[in-house]
């Protein structure tokens, strides 16, 4: 004989699902009925989202600009054999020690080390110096002129726009050509295109065969007033320097450390140098500035935390005043509704999905805000801005825990009042 099924006799799962749509029915109810209030309320969290988002996206796109710009800068794995490493790097005394122990590094040196670098390390020999660069009536002061070898351009990312970098050919023959940095290229060919155009360093026309982007700046020392030249040409122009500086990156397979323990063992070897005899070089790495970078990097994503953090109080706040509000104006029917049976932990729940649906709304509508501001900012900035997409989740995560925090206050207040005096209430 069939037997009825009572309530108490539906599945917990099934039960636990309609109770929960019953809560989401009246949380969106709740908010249709008072549309303006809700609009307010989800404003606060879609401005706290697109606070958010766009904080963290637009550090992001900084810290991203300043390592490719270190890379730039002082190269990805690179080292420098030079005569002397840099003098802020040591004192004066130490210096003046080294640069009367340390003997120049000539040609011949950097000959010797191409011919042992065993395939496990690239050489780029280096010499600058400052000079006027002039095209027509226009000129530029004391750019910064560097003669190099075409393997300069495997070592460093000298970010190459327009036109390419300087042949082997050129490099072998003292070809007058010269690769120009923007801020010469803008200021000696205003509206111009320099490709195939001559500016003149020292005398003598050099034609121009590639233009770098703007690179900005390194430890406020521009990136953009490079004229890059063969060092046959820088020699021809200038003469020979009294010492080279040689760049170095380690050759595809082989570890930076050991191509820099290579370098120093062939420089040893080309000086004659016995084992309890200091090295008559430097080995510079730029670790120190990259790291500078990349610590810089690291404190400007920190930033977006404390930001991120205020946003989200300054919604929960609003949301809970819109949601309390909410609740003093429905005080009658929720005590009408715990009259005919409606438990506490029911209206809790109601209260707590009014607020949580509240921050996905506006969440929702903060993200599509986020994404056009992104576009237009990528756009006009030029910064490597890109949105996410753990940003996007996490963003919208947050807003979620944000209605869910702003509704659990009103959510108590709402389950622990008085019957009676709600009934009574007008």
């Amino acid at each position: 004989m069939p037997t009825a099924v009572s309530r108490a006799t539906v599945p917990a799962p099934a039960a636990f699902l309609r109770v929960r749509a019953d809560a989401g029915r009246q949380a969106l109810a709740s908010i249709r009925a008072n549309a303006l209030r809700s609009v307010l309320g989800a404003l606060a969290i879609a401005m706290a989202v697109v606070t958010m988002a766009t904080v963290v996206t637009a550090l992001d796109g900084i810290a991203t600009f300043a390592r490719v710009t270190a890379a730039r800068a002082f190269g990805s794995e690179t080292f420098v054999v030079a005569q002397v490493g840099s003098p802020g790097q040591m004192t004066r005394r130490e210096y003046a020690r080294r640069l009367q122990r340390n003997a120049p590094i000539r040609r011949a040196d950097v000959r010797f080390l191409d011919a042992h670098a065993a395939g496990r390390v690239v050489y780029a020999p280096s010499a600058i110096r400052s000079a006027d660069v002039a095209a027509g009536g226009r000129r530029y002061e004391n750019a910064s002129v560097t003669g190099t070898g075409v393997a300069l351009a495997q070592i460093r990312d000298l970010g190459i726009a327009g036109g390419r970098f300087f042949t082997a050919d050129e490099e072998q023959r003292a070809a007058l050509v010269a690769v120009i940095g923007a801020d010469i290229a803008e200021a000696v060919f205003p509206g111009l295109d320099p490709l195939g155009r001559t500016v003149r360093v020292a005398g003598r026309g050099l034609t121009v065969v590639g233009v770098q982007a703007r690179l900005g700046s390194s430890a406020g020392i521009s990136l953009d007033r490079s004229v890059w030249l063969p060092l046959s040409t820088f020699e021809r122009l200038f003469g020979a320097p009294a010492t080279l500086q040689v760049f170095a990156k380690p050759a595809p397979g082989v570890r930076a450390r050991e191509a820099e323990e290579h370098a120093r063992a062939t420089m040893r070897a080309r000086r004659q140098l016995q084992p309890d005899e200091a090295d008559s070089f430097d080995i510079v790495t730029p670790d120190a500035a990259r790291s500078f970078v990349f610590r810089i990097s690291e404190r400007i994503g920190m930033a977006a935390i404390p930001i991120s953090l205020m946003a989200l109080i300054a919604a929960v706040v609003v949301v809970t005043n819109t949601v309390l509000v909410s609740v003093s104006q429905r005080m009658r029917e929720i005590g009408v509704r715990r009259a005919v049976g409606a438990t506490a932990p029911q209206i809790t729940r109601e209260v707590i999905a009014e607020s949580t649906m509240l921050a996905v709304i506006g969440g929702g509508a903060g993200l599509l805000l986020v994404v056009a501001i992104v576009a237009i900012a990528r756009r006009v900035s030029g910064l490597p801005l890109v949105l996410e997409p753990a940003t996007l989740v996490w963003s919208l995560a947050g807003a979620a825990a944000s209605g869910i925090a702003a509704g659990w206050y009103p959510a108590r207040r709402a389950a622990g009042i008085d019957v009676v005096a709600a009934l009574r209430s007008e």
